[in-house]
């Protein structure tokens, strides 16, 4: 389940709330297609932006449509406590684990970061993955935070940022993450740079466009897991039109507006304040999709 890729779909919603039929949609979509796990309420879940009851309905939903792939469940929020009660729910709709990144408004000190992860896994019987997304929680993790964090029960996985784009660079990275952590497994985001760090020896890919295109995303963790690694770079590559649009417009809204290109959610499907892409903008990824026949 921590390893090879995981998917992360959005949480389609509207005026009424979450579309509930299309995101169950989605995550019936990544069953058939074969990831090895699915990561709901993800960053690009908009787990933020959902309530408590929304965010139980929306692991329910993925539990239940998921077929045999395990489901890890984000549980992010501002407090503590909150995030104690977001783990009793997943672990009550049955995830198969839980992701954690360090949610804040206040800056967080070390101390603070350790102790949000140690409360949790006291409370744990699933396992965690931790989630390091500095661009968006505005906490760096050092070396040490994570060979910390990692001796604490049920921290399984974690989630780094990225990797240097050199491959050499890129090798030694993982090389020395992975001699530090041996205990849990090392996953690559930043999908422009997933063949790179998996590649390099990351044991998996927590994926942004894997959530949608399913397809593309297993081509690239597969030849890397065969070690195909130039297979592996030139499946992702091929797809350096939509990286350019992620670095461009965020992969969020980039995933949105293929999903609902390709007739797999309604328009708009993003919580208020985000709102969808411009009409040239969207017309822009419509061409790339079908550069990239992309479905």
């Amino acid at each position: 389940m921590f390893t090879g890729l995981s998917a992360f779909p959005l949480t389609p919603v509207t005026d009424r709330g979450i579309d509930e039929e299309a995101f169950a949609g989605l995550v019936e979509r990544l069953g058939a297609a074969g990831v090895d796990s699915i990561t709901a309420l993800g960053s690009t879940g908009s787990y933020p932006y959902l309530d408590r009851a929304e965010r139980a309905r929306a692991t329910r939903r993925a539990v239940e449509h998921s077929g045999t792939t395990p489901v890890i469940v984000g549980i992010g929020s501002m407090r503590t406590r909150d995030v104690l009660e977001l783990a009793e729910d997943a672990q009550e709709a049955g995830a198969s684990g839980v992701l954690l990144a360090p949610v804040s408004y206040q800056a967080l000190t070390e101390d603070e970061v350790f102790g949000l992860y140690e409360d949790v896994t006291a409370e744990l019987s699933v396992p965690l993955v931790v989630y390091d997304n500095p661009g968006t929680t505005h906490v760096t993790f050092t070396d040490d935070l994570y060979a910390r964090i990692a001796e604490l029960p049920h921290v399984t996985s974690i989630k780094i940022p990225g990797v240097p784009a050199d491959p050499a660079a890129a090798a030694e990275r993982v090389s020395a993450l992975r001699a530090l952590l041996p205990s849990v497994t090392i996953g690559v985001s930043g999908d422009p740079l997933a063949a790179t760090g998996l590649n390099a020896g990351c044991h998996a890919w927590y994926s942004v466009v894997a959530g949608t295109l399913p397809e593309p995303a297993l081509a690239i963790t597969r030849a890397a897991e065969a070690g195909d690694a130039a297979g592996a770079t030139a499946a992702s590559q091929r797809l350096q039109p939509l990286w350019e649009l992620f670095g461009r417009h965020g992969s969020l809204r980039v995933v949105s507006a293929i999903a609902e290109i390709l007739g797999l959610v309604g328009r708009p499907n993003l919580p208020r304040p985000l709102r969808p892409l411009s009409d040239d903008d969207r017309a822009e990824v419509a061409r790339v999709v079908r550069q990239l026949d992309l479905r």
